[in-house]
């Protein structure tokens, strides 16, 4: 198990510990709440080459 670091906390100033410097548990709270959102599946599109783009075009050069 690491250690656990004794600092200030950048956002509120109030004295916490915590194995990462950054702010301290209740500020994460906060900002999950203030900022967080639902996760969201991505869903990406097939690559399709543009119609003027010709796969053989090197190979038909002369």
């Amino acid at each position: 198990m690491t250690e656990l670091l004794e600092f200030e906390c950048p956002r509120c100033m109030t004295t916490c510990s915590e194995n990462f410097y950054g702010p301290c548990d209740t500020c994460r709270t906060d900002l999950r709440t203030l900022h967080g959102f639902e996760s969201r599946e991505i869903v990406n599109d097939m690559y399709e080459p543009k119609m003027n783009v010709i796969p053989n075009q090197v190979a038909t050069r002369e």
